[in-house]
């Protein structure tokens, strides 16, 4: 199952935008306002629960400087990565994609397409809060 994001324009530059991606706790910025638990648990890992969905840790993967950071589940129950493509438009404006690909069932992809959807909208919109 892949999703995306819409692409965001946001008035920073890739430099620094990798720089906030690639620091776990600054994840917290971009969450949806139901938001029920975001607890940092080390370096390169948290934990996040929104209201009425079972909680997630998501742990940094890989970072290819100022194009793309990949977050991978921590747990084996939900396989997915969550990617942010970063493009440089300017000096001082780049462009952010965010792409979910989780490898799950079709019964489990139907129940989680719409509010994955919707989280990855959020999370781009909020992009600008870096």
């Amino acid at each position: 199952m892949n999703l995306e994001s819409p692409k965001v324009t946001v008035e920073k530059s890739a430099e620094y935008l990798f720089t906030q991606l690639s620091d776990v706790k600054n994840f917290e910025k971009l969450m949806p306002e139901n938001i029920a638990k975001f607890e940092v648990l080390g370096d390169d890992i948290f934990n996040f629960g929104l209201k009425g969905m079972p909680e997630i840790k998501l742990r940094m993967k890989e970072g290819i400087p100022h194009s793309k950071v990949v977050l991978n589940a921590a747990s084996d129950k939900l396989p997915f990565s969550l990617i942010a493509n970063i493009a440089t438009l300017s000096e001082n404006s780049s462009e952010v994609k965010l792409d979910f690909e989780g490898d799950f069932n079709p019964m489990m992809a139907m129940m989680i397409k719409g509010p994955i959807t919707k989280f990855l909208e959020t999370l781009a919109t909020n992009m600008v809060k870096l």
